[in-house]
């Protein structure tokens, strides 16, 4: 898996069935994964199974699962039951979230998210190897009276943080597979996200970890005014300290400086440099800032780019 995208399906339909229908066309087009987001709308897992089961040629994956008002036992359900429905397809992706979206969405305590952050994957990562779990932290207990094993989920769910912090960087080298950062221009990727987490996983004698850059952009020959659309998509991710962060640790002042924005050349010649940069895939998301034909056409140059 190299070259993907998001999906998000708009509009007065079936949301599932028009997510499958996008799948199928971006399967068409070469490109290797689908991701799906996860607000408040359709679980994510879900989806993936959904699509992973209807178009066999992709990997699917969340990107990615707040790990406020969830519990490890029930997305070890949800992701060992999307591995199995996808033969082995499926990437979990966890994230922090955020405080405005817990407090106001949860009514809980957006209150030690690193502490949680840790707490969460350990006792994930017993119960997607295992399927059983015997962990009590300060934050959480999972415990399993009975098993918790899907058969057929295998391998074990690959588990990835959205994590771009120092200490949230630490704790995914050392418990998990990988990392989803979004908005971190390839700058940022060299100079601070790749460096600390693989020396976090060294440092527990882990592999080395994955690196899924989430890029926003689209292949476009209307740049000005589509960047202006994305400065508007993308303004909300500004009031969020740690996106406001990497976006400046990436050269950038707005979060629209970030995102790849041009023709083929230039967009597989930013695409390069976050190869460059140490990503070891790339998944776009945003393409369909631009409409349908542009969406096409950035998938297109995607697909040639994974073969």
């Amino acid at each position: 898996m190299t070259v993907g995208v998001t999906l998000h399906a708009t509009g007065p339909g079936n949301q599932i069935d028009a997510t499958v229908r996008l799948a199928e066309q971006a399967a068409r087009a070469g490109l290797r994964s689908a991701w799906f987001g996860q607000t408040f709308g359709a679980d994510s897992p879900q989806l993936a199974a959904i699509v992973g089961r209807e178009v066999p040629g992709l990997q699917v994956g969340t990107s990615a699962i707040p790990v406020f008002g969830r519990h490890p036992l029930i997305v070890s359900s949800q992701a060992q039951t999307a591995q199995a429905a996808t033969h082995g397809r499926y990437h979990l992706g966890l994230a922090l979230g955020t405080k405005l979206l817990t407090e106001a969405g949860f009514g809980i305590p957006f209150e030690r998210p690193i502490a949680r952050l840790r707490e969460f994957l350990a006792a994930l990562r017993q119960l997607t190897e295992t399927g059983t779990a015997d962990f009590h932290g300060e934050l959480l207990t999972a415990t399993t009276p009975i098993p918790g094993r899907v058969p057929g989920a295998e391998p074990p769910v690959p588990l990835l943080v959205a994590a771009m912090g120092p200490q949230a960087l630490r704790v995914t080298g050392e418990l998990a597979d990988g990392v989803l950062p979004y908005l971190a221009g390839p700058r940022a990727l060299a100079e601070h996200i790749v460096p600390a987490v693989t020396a976090a996983a060294e440092a527990a004698g882990r592999p080395a970890p994955r690196i899924v850059a989430l890029v926003h952009g689209v292949v476009t020959d209307d740049v000005e005014s589509v960047r202006e659309k994305a400065t508007e998509q993308l303004a909300f991710y500004e009031q969020i300290p740690s996106y406001a962060r990497i976006v400046e640790l990436s050269g950038g002042r707005r979060a629209s400086d970030v995102a790849v924005i041009g023709d083929e050349k230039t967009v597989a010649a930013e695409i390069r440099r976050y190869r460059d940069a140490g990503a070891t895939e790339v998944v776009f998301s945003g393409t369909d800032l631009a409409g349908d034909a542009d969406r096409l056409r950035t998938w297109a140059l995607l697909g040639d780019l994974a073969n």
